[in-house]
């Protein structure tokens, strides 16, 4: 018998017998629909697992206004940090208010996924810990990621100044108690605090020198180059260019030499080498109870970062020594130096 033709006009028929008024699949297609089934749901599946670790962008909250050292380290640690993060996007957030403590408890309350990450700062889990009682968080109340970089600080005078070393200045002001005065950004500010323990060190009160406060940073060095004040203590990066132009005379830097100034001492050289542990500094920190798989990630994200020479010279640029350490070296960092603005907070008595 003849097989039958089967022309381009006419439909191959489906193999399948008919039992009453049902149609019955030929077993070979009912399998090969299961096949469809199955691999359909396990794609399914897949798709509905969670993502591997980061997925989204990421978010780095900068307590600080846009163009200080929180947001300058911060924005160079997101621009190259992405590529090893599968490009995905890193957007700094700038949330300033209250010396830096609206964006830690911002982030202290962020759902502890990776995604909300905060660049801190001495202010934010030193200086505000150990001066404020109030304060609504603990500085080891997060996840420790990396210490990133350290800012040099310098103590310096005008270049006209009488006073060409940290022992004159400091001669002057044991002789004529409240005569010198300096300028800082507030009482529970870096530049503050380095002068209060500079006098501590030597063997002064807090009532040696009187503290003139501004508003930031910048205009704690503007002051000293107007002669309002006879003297101050600041980030380096931003005394360096005036020292270069002869306009500031600088009496030392922590915490070691400086390429751009290699004939100023540092602290130890003159004697003081306990202000060596007076540096500004940057850290990533996420809230608390971030996953191991974040922890890792961003651990290896810092590891290489450290051979990175464009983050290296970004760094460089910003006047910031890399100082990249794994969680269990950022905690110890941080709990030092809480533990040493905790005792300068209490022995002068300025606890809020």
């Amino acid at each position: 018998m003849p097989y039958p033709v089967i022309t381009a006009s006419e439909p191959a028929p489906v193999p399948c017998a008919r039992t009453s008024d049902r149609l019955i699949m030929h077993p070979g297609r009912i399998a090969a629909m299961k096949r469809l089934v199955l691999a359909l749901i396990a794609t399914y599946a897949c798709s509905a697992l969670p993502q591997g670790y980061p997925s989204k962008p990421i978010s780095f909250v900068i307590p600080f206004a846009a163009g200080g050292d929180s947001d300058l380290s911060g924005r160079n640690v997101a621009q190259h940090a992405s590529k090893y993060l599968n490009n995905v996007p890193i957007v700094p957030v700038n949330r300033s208010g209250a010396s830096g403590a609206i964006a830690t408890m911002a982030v202290k309350n962020a759902p502890p996924d990776g995604y909300t990450l905060l660049v801190a700062r001495i202010a934010t889990h030193a200086i505000l810990p150990a001066l404020e009682s109030k304060l609504q968080y603990k500085w080891n109340e997060f996840t420790m990621l990396s210490l990133i970089e350290l800012n040099p600080y310098m103590c310096f005078v005008r270049s006209d100044s009488p006073f060409r070393t940290a022992a004159e200045l400091l001669s002057e002001m044991r002789k004529n108690p409240g005569k010198l005065d300096f300028s800082t950004s507030g009482v529970g500010t870096s530049q503050n605090m380095a002068v209060q323990y500079l006098m501590v060190l030597a063997g002064l009160t807090k009532d040696h020198a009187v503290g003139i406060h501004y508003k930031g940073g910048g205009e704690v060095t503007a002051a000293v180059l107007a002669g309002q004040v006879h003297f101050a203590c600041n980030n380096a990066p931003t005394v360096i260019p005036q020292v270069k132009a002869n306009a500031l005379r600088a009496l030392f830097v922590t915490p070691a030499r400086l390429a751009e100034l290699p004939d100023v001492p540092n602290a130890a050289e003159v004697g003081y080498s306990d202000m060596n542990k007076i540096v500004g500094w940057t850290a990533l920190m996420g809230p608390p109870g971030l996953s191991k798989e974040v922890v890792d990630k961003w651990v290896e994200v810092f590891a290489r970062l450290a051979r990175d020479p464009e983050w290296q010279l970004g760094n460089a640029r910003l006047g910031g020594i890399a100082a990249i350490r794994s969680p269990a070296e950022t905690e110890q960092f941080v709990r030092e130096q809480y533990e040493l603005y905790n005792q300068l907070v209490t022995s002068l008595g300025i606890r809020q």
